[in-house]
């Protein structure tokens, strides 16, 4: 059956689907199939029901998070030497770091450099992730270098 996520508490490892029947089905973690370990409210999904619970959860399309990794990439490839696509993933700490060694790095040159490698190989891996895969590393998994 198809179906919406409702809501996902990452925490729990639980939550709610709304099938195209209108019932609303319960889900755990252990349910998400083809190595998903999340998902947000308002991604599409097919499921299976056994005993009022969904089971065999795939993730069919929709919003995998705020963050896109397009926009990522692009401000890693243009600003990425300060450190802008950091900032925009939530990644502070990385973010100042890129930052103070982006503008005061230059004095020494190997930093500045170094900044710049990091930035174009993040423009690469961001690029090159799907959605799914991307949300997972630097949203959920909260990873913040390459």
């Amino acid at each position: 059956m198809r179906g919406k996520v409702l809501s996902y508490v990452d925490l729990e490892g639980a939550g709610l689907i709304s099938g195209d029947d209108g019932a609303r089905y319960p889900f755990v973690r252990g349910a998400l199939q083809n190595g998903v370990r999340v998902v947000s409210a308002g991604t599409e999904v097919d499921f299976q029901i056994e005993d009022g619970k969904a089971v065999s959860v795939y993730v069919v399309s929709g919003p995998i998070g705020e963050k896109n990794r397009i926009a990522a990439a692009l401000l890693a490839a243009f600003l990425g030497h300060w450190g802008v696509h950091k900032f925009y993933l939530g990644k502070t700490n990385a973010g100042i770091i890129m930052l103070l060694l982006g503008t005061v790095g230059w004095i020494l040159v190997l930093p500045a450099v170094i900044n710049w490698v990091i930035a174009i190989c993040e423009f690469i891996i961001y690029l090159t992730k799907s959605d799914l895969e991307f949300y997972q590393e630097y949203v959920v998994g909260d990873r913040s270098w390459l």
